[in-house]
């Protein structure tokens, strides 16, 4: 399987997460893992350009906020 590939760019009203078929998962699996019934409000991931995002990718928090 191909490593995870994912890119976050965006403008001041729209932003784009592109992902290959293997970030794609990856990113549904983490998201997953927020909605678990055992974790908490206010938990979150910070992904960060040239760690777990492309180079050049802007940062993304997936963050659980269960008052939404």
């Amino acid at each position: 399987m191909d490593e995870p590939r994912i890119k976050v760019y965006g403008s001041g009203t729209e932003i784009t997460i592109a992902a290959n078929a293997t970030g794609l998962r990856d990113l549904a699996e983490r998201l997953l893992g927020l909605a678990d019934a055992e974790l908490r409000d206010g938990y979150h991931e910070h992904l960060d350009g040239g760690i777990n995002l492309e180079e050049g990718s802007i940062s993304l928090i997936l963050e659980r906020d269960d008052k939404l």
